[in-house]
């Protein structure tokens, strides 16, 4: 479980996003001045396949906590040729309001990556 903590050290912030690629690392570096600490908690559980709930306060970037990796790993890693279906993030919304909530909040990034990667 991730919670809200103290913000963690630049450093910190630095050793999470060099595990994402250089064009998800490169978009959101000009898109932003620093992650926030549910984000920088949660890339880190997350990254190292951790089970992760990620509890902050409204605002605090939990959508892009939640699946930027996913987002990532989809855009930089082909597709597995053995895959059993052709599934590879699960998303279940507690509430349908909140799944056009997220479909939003993702444009963003993932025009962002795509034009990071072109690049």
């Amino acid at each position: 479980m991730v919670s809200a903590a103290p913000k963690p050290s630049t450093l910190d912030a630095d050793r999470v996003l060099a595990r994402f690629s250089d064009a998800t690392r490169a978009w959101f570096t000009a898109t932003f001045d620093a992650p926030t600490s549910a984000q920088t908690q949660g890339w880190d559980a997350i990254s190292k396949g951790q089970h992760t709930l990620v509890l902050a306060p409204t605002g605090s970037g939990k959508t892009l906590a939640a699946f930027l990796w996913a987002l990532d790993q989809l855009a930089s890693r082909p597709r597995p040729t053995r895959a059993k279906t052709g599934v590879r993030v699960l998303y279940v919304s507690p509430l349908k309001a909140l799944i056009y909530d997220v479909e939003r909040n993702l444009r963003s990034p993932l025009v962002g990556i795509a034009r990071e990667a072109q690049r």
